[in-house]
């Protein structure tokens, strides 16, 4: 009976001291959870106000705490990016892209990549984003734009299309027709220009072309 008394108590001894262990793991983990969402207000309000020194520490300490947090590589590249620190930038949309490739991080690596003149990398990268996320116009106008940087009018043609397709308005329209104009293409001009003429677009409302998140340039 004795040694009945003391095993159940050793046991009882056990179950809580497993649930004082997890009740700490519990508050350290709500803890770095809310230093983290602290450090992303000062990241975000420092992207504002364009204090970016401010910025980059606090989504430095956030890779610190989290060296595998996607989000905070890919603000960081937006904010070198700003800077017009480049290489820099391409490291963190790469790194975050690895980590998890998302459109919007992939898009921003094929942004920086056009930016810098490199182009085929560029297209890769608006290829893989529109793998992910292919019902954004302003997808396909960058990959638009890239295909044409390549000399690949086919490719630039049917991404200006989809473009048209996903959202017809005055602006993508206006994006095919130039691009037949330049290559002295007037017929197929002309009968884009009669779509555009037959475009109705509420007053006080123009359309635009709906951005991707994070958008560097």
């Amino acid at each position: 009976m004795y040694e009945l008394l003391v095993v159940s108590a050793f046991g009882l001894m056990g179950l809580l001291h497993t649930r004082k262990r997890s009740e700490e793991d519990t508050d350290i983990t709500r803890r770095v959870g809310d230093r983290i969402g602290k450090l992303w207000d000062v990241a975000h309000q420092g992207m504002r106000e364009n204090r970016f020194l401010r910025a980059e520490k606090a989504l430095l300490t956030i890779l610190k705490i989290d060296e595998k947090n996607a989000a905070a590589y890919n603000r960081l590249g937006i904010l070198y990016a700003k800077q017009k620190e480049y290489r820099d930038a391409i490291d963190c949309f790469e790194i975050a892209s690895s980590i998890e490739a998302t459109p919007s991080s992939l898009h921003n690596l094929g942004l920086i990549y056009y930016e810098t003149e490199n182009y085929e990398r560029a297209g890769i990268a608006f290829e893989q984003a529109l793998k992910l996320e292919e019902n954004m116009a302003a997808r396909h106008v960058a990959y638009a734009k890239v295909s044409e940087k390549l000399g690949n009018e086919k490719l630039m043609f049917a991404a200006l299309e989809r473009a048209i397709e996903l959202e017809p308005n005055r602006e993508t329209y206006s994006l095919l027709q130039k691009a037949y104009e330049e290559r002295g293409m007037e017929a197929q001009a002309d009968m884009v220009e009669e779509k555009l003429k037959k475009l109705i677009v509420p007053a006080g409302k123009p359309k635009r072309i709906l951005r991707p998140r994070r958008v560097v340039i």
